[in-house]
């Protein structure tokens, strides 16, 4: 069975997640700032068991802020919607 180029793993007012299985990468945006990142290889798979933590619990937005807080310095580029 041939793996997903990219599939939605998260999406809420704070933050969206697209993950790449093929490229071992994951794309997140802070909604707030229009800002992401693609991070690849071990920063994906810290990044995606962090926010697998998160949501099995009963997340509040803030908490989605802390995990973003985290990151803060590699959100900087702009996130473009087409």
């Amino acid at each position: 069975m041939e793996e997903a180029n990219m599939m939605i793993v998260f999406d809420n007012p704070v933050l969206h997640v697209v993950d790449y299985p093929a490229e071992h990468a994951v794309e997140v945006i802070d909604k707030r700032v229009n800002k992401g990142v693609l991070m690849r290889d071990d920063a994906a798979v810290r990044f995606r068991a962090e926010l697998k933590a998160l949501v099995a619990g009963d997340p509040d937005i803030e908490a989605f802020d802390d995990l973003l807080e985290e990151y803060g310095s590699l959100l900087n580029q702009p996130a473009i919607y087409h």
